[in-house]
């Protein structure tokens, strides 16, 4: 997990590690943008629809800054879903429940994806050492596999973390601010868009002087999610077959 987060070290295992991100990357961020889309169509708000962005093409949801971060770092953005909320019958709560369904979507398609790996682990030739927690693996294929179903399950649940920090324009921040009263509510949401500077500005300090910002707010949260859920999912899924 930490990796997402470490140096580039080694360029070949940096590559590598690139391209078997970019499939994880681009249904991790359909389906979360999907799931916002889609749930504010159902509480009332057309737009999204109207837009054609409920929809599983990931070019419709694709934003390049934020998906060559996720592809090189481990977390990062897609093209946000609009939403009027002047269509919600119930405002705040409405934006808060829209806001929710994206993180909430990877985290279901985190134990989804987790399911399916505890059942083609042995087909595919994975094994793991109980012991040691060492996987090995008999063919190559297989191997590629399995890192491409487990970077799908790490980045599913990284991305639910990091878009849950209260942070502008972040969905956590608009279940956060769902909670204040009207007034500070809709004075906050007025520069929502100041918080996408701070974001990249975050970001880049990251990237150029190695401060692992991130990496120490989501990096421990997001691997006891993962240890927990692989523990639960993953065990019963592979008892079962074997």
């Amino acid at each position: 997990m930490n990796r997402l987060f470490s140096n580039f070290g080694n360029l070949n295992e940096f590559l590598s590690d690139a391209l078997i991100m970019i499939v994880p990357a681009l249904i991790c961020i359909t389906i979360h943008e999907l799931a916002h889309g889609f749930t504010a169509y159902k509480l009332g708000d057309r737009t999204a629809k109207d837009l054609g962005r409920l929809t599983l093409n990931p070019i419709k949801h694709l934003d390049p800054a934020g998906f060559i971060m996720i592809v090189i770092v481990g977390f990062g953005w897609a093209k946000p879903v609009p939403v009027d909320m002047r269509n919600f019958k119930h405002p705040k709560r409405d934006m808060a429940i829209t806001a929710l369904a994206g993180p909430l979507s990877n985290i279901i398609l985190a134990i989804f994806v987790l399911l399916i790996l505890g059942l083609v682990t042995t087909a595919l030739g994975i094994f793991t050492d109980p012991a040691t927690g060492i996987v090995y693996w008999t063919q190559e294929t297989g191997f590629l596999i399995f890192r491409i179903i487990s970077r799908m399950v790490v980045l599913n649940i990284t991305l639910a973390v990091f878009n849950m920090l209260p942070l502008p324009p972040l969905d956590g921040s608009k279940v956060l601010f769902s909670l204040l009263p009207e007034k500070a509510y809709y004075n906050l949401m007025r520069y929502e868009r100041y918080g996408m500077i701070a974001l990249l500005v975050i970001v880049g300090l990251q990237l150029i002087f190695s401060i692992n910002i991130f990496g120490r707010i989501i990096g421990y949260p997001a691997e006891v999610i993962y240890n927990g859920l692989r523990n639960v999912f993953f065990g019963f899924t592979y008892n079962l077959v074997n």
